[in-house]
């Protein structure tokens, strides 16, 4: 199957830039990933509009309660399901909350007194059967990009001291005792980065990280780093770009889970939001992210490198008066 096939609804976002061509088997696995993004998207609207809808129907003491009617659990689940089935009892709908909620069941039976009507158990229950359907199909994509996922050089789990691949240890490991993990679980160890943005990660710029001299130009490739704009001696820094808009969204979820840590990420977010914004901090942050796991996977893709030549520096250029009094500079 040709690359432009397995683009697909990614064709926008996935293609090459500068005659970086990837790989089929990203193409279709960033495919699969923007699709299921799409569909989470999706079932994040129903849920918001059932929220809404739920609250306005319900007493004001549903607002004041908020999250700790947990809507979007298990509980919330059976206390619309009840709804949509007939069941208007306060009593009786308070009874089917968890007792880990925080809301006591007298502030729930309060929150569940409303004008509750067929006309809205109609419209639950529509909203209802699209979330279902929805997350059928996202689990249906999940199946399908671990299955993909196989296909990928450089995913499976690999011991960084032997080199071995696919689980398990050499004889003789010197990190015999460590866990084997694979690049996703590799990636999931960052900071904000879940098994999902993960994957993301791993369909953007691949697997093949000698593509790209340091993770900054993989940061660059990814629009992560602001251009330079100079005319003559004056220099100033410009737009970093659109770049994949995908990869960026998931980077940004990863800055904005680790804003909310203690770690070198969550701080350097909340620094950089304090002295130049939130949208350059979640800017700054992405890029840090994505070199880190562009170090990660280098190292897990190739996890016995061998030994390589060091660059042979360039000459420096010999100052005017160095030749003009016949000598060279040390």
């Amino acid at each position: 199957m040709p690359c432009s096939a397995g683009v697909g609804t990614a064709e926008s976002g996935h293609l090459s830039r500068k005659g970086r061509p990837p790989s089929p088997r990203c193409c279709l696995l960033a495919s699969a990933t923007t699709d299921r993004n799409a569909r989470t998207a999706t079932v994040t609207c129903d849920d918001t509009r059932t929220l809404k809808f739920t609250l306005i129907v319900q007493r004001s003491a549903a607002e004041d309660l908020g999250g700790d009617l947990g809507l979007f659990g298990a509980s919330g689940r059976r206390f619309l399901d009840a709804l949509v089935a007939g069941e208007r009892s306060p009593k009786a709908l308070a009874a089917l909350g968890d007792p880990r909620l925080k809301a006591t069941p007298q502030q729930l039976a309060a929150a569940l007194t409303g004008r509750f009507r067929e006309v809205h158990a109609f419209e639950i229950a529509m909203h209802l059967r699209l979330i279902d359907a929805i997350n059928d199909e996202v689990a249906r994509l999940d199946a399908r990009i671990e299955q993909q996922l196989t296909s990928i050089p450089g995913v499976a789990p690999a011991c960084t001291a032997c080199g071995l691949i696919g689980g398990g240890h050499a004889p003789g490991c010197a990190s015999k005792d460590a866990a084997v993990l694979g690049l996703v679980e590799r990636l999931d160890e960052i900071t904000g980065v879940g098994a999902r943005n993960a994957q993301v990660i791993i369909a953007g710029p691949g697997t093949d990280m000698s593509v790209f001299p340091t993770p900054g130009h993989a940061a660059a490739w990814a629009r992560l780093t602001p251009r330079t704009i100079q005319s003559g001696t004056t220099a100033r820094p410009g737009r970093t770009g659109k770049g994949n808009p995908y990869l960026r969204g998931a980077l940004g979820q990863c800055v904005m889970a680790a804003s909310r840590t203690g770690t070198r990420l969550g701080e350097q977010y909340r620094r950089t939001a304090r002295r130049r914004g939130k949208q350059k901090a979640i800017v700054a942050v992405s890029r840090v992210i994505c070199e880190i796991a562009c170090i990660l996977t280098a190292r897990f893709t190739d996890p016995a490198p061998a030994t390589t030549t060091p660059r042979t520096p360039h000459a420096r250029p010999v100052p005017e008066s160095a030749r003009s009094n016949g000598s060279t500079p040390a």
